[in-house]
């Protein structure tokens, strides 16, 4: 590694350390400032520590692109004052030898950040959101998936049911298929409304059709009939894993899981797609950083950091996007994952080869 090199390196590190400390204390300051009223409504005081602990990771990991562009606009603008640039330039070394360094520890900033993000952060975001969600406010669920239109395989049966009531243990615009032997209907009942009963579902105002010898059905309407299903509400219930308590691998088993249970999975999908992409910001990010700290002529490192913040907001803008049209079918899980990024390395690379100082 050549002087420049373990200069620059040097440099970009203690201003990324000493930024991401910066941002995370503030995240944290104002975070506990929302927080710290509800906590004192619970009377979980003792839980305010390991809650904000828990945190530290999954903050530390969005904060991270933000913290690489500033750490690499500041390191050059400042650079660029002192006239560090300028000698380089003078010397013949061009815009991507200057930033080949950093972009060389943008590249281990995102593996060890993909890694962080597989390793620590997905045990740590379900320890804080447990203890939100269960231990500080125990009359919340932490969420449901399939509350509407559920379809459930049971031994020999199905059942679809039109909505569910976790909290009240009711079910409406019910309908149950069992089957024989050789997958014919054998039985149907459709019920308007199903009650859990303690040990047994209770479905009032309904129809039962069941088949006869000779192949036809017979038809007969019902009061209040017990189906005889051995499930309890909860196994319609389900509660929804956020991305962030998963790993790729996890997440991707989960998304499969919710596919064959017969909701739609385009959503982990895309967030799954994510989990790769993501990381992979910090690289583009030291592109568009050096573009912005070496082409900007006037207002110094103050003009620069801002139109560094301006290019984090739409990059988390677009990716918002992208991320809702993947969502919504519109573009494939993949490719909705990966767009924000596409976008902003050609736009950096174009700059870059365009840029003169």
């Amino acid at each position: 590694m050549s002087i420049l090199s373990r200069y620059l390196s040097r440099e970009f590190l203690k201003l990324f350390c000493i930024l991401l400390f910066a941002f995370l204390t503030l995240y944290l300051l104002v975070d506990f400032i929302q927080k710290i009223d509800d906590f004192n409504e619970a009377d979980a005081q003792g839980l305010m520590a390991a809650y904000f602990f828990f945190k530290i990771p999954l903050i530390a990991s969005q904060l991270i692109p933000v913290t690489t562009l500033l750490s690499v606009i500041v390191m050059f603008s400042l650079m660029k004052k002192h006239n560090e640039i300028m000698a380089l330039k003078s010397c013949g070394t061009s815009t991507f030898e200057i930033s080949k360094p950093v972009i060389a520890m943008s590249i281990l900033i995102s593996i060890s950040v993909f890694l962080f993000s597989e390793l620590i952060v997905p045990y740590s975001s379900a320890r804080s959101n447990h203890i939100w969600h269960v231990e500080l406010d125990k009359s919340n669920k932490e969420g449901l998936y399939g509350q509407n239109h559920i379809w459930y395989k049971g031994e020999d049966c199905i059942y679809w049911i039109g909505h569910f009531d976790s909290k009240n243990n009711t079910m409406q615009d019910i309908t149950f298929y069992f089957f024989d032997e050789e997958y014919r209907v054998k039985e149907r009942i459709d019920g308007r409304k199903g009650v859990w009963k303690g040990d047994r579902w209770e479905i009032r105002e309904g129809t039962v059709q069941k088949l006869l010898y000779d192949g036809g059905y017979d038809f007969s309407r019902f009061e209040i009939m017990d189906p005889g299903i051995p499930e309890g509400p909860d196994a319609f219930v389900r509660t929804v894993k956020r991305p962030e308590e998963m790993s790729y691998w996890q997440l991707k088993r989960y998304a499969e899981r919710v596919s064959l249970e017969g909701y739609d999975a385009t959503g982990y999908l895309v967030d799954m797609n994510i989990k790769l992409s993501f990381p992979v910001i910090n690289v583009i990010m030291i592109i568009i950083g050096t573009v912005i700290a070496l082409g900007v002529k006037k207002g110094g490192t103050a003009v620069s950091v801002s139109i560094g913040v301006i290019f984090c907001f739409l990059y988390l803008v677009t990716l918002g996007f992208t991320r809702a049209l993947g969502i919504s079918g519109v573009l494939p899980p993949s490719l909705s994952a990966w767009m924000a990024n596409i976008v902003f390395l050609l736009f950096g690379s174009w700059s870059m080869i365009h840029m003169r100082i």
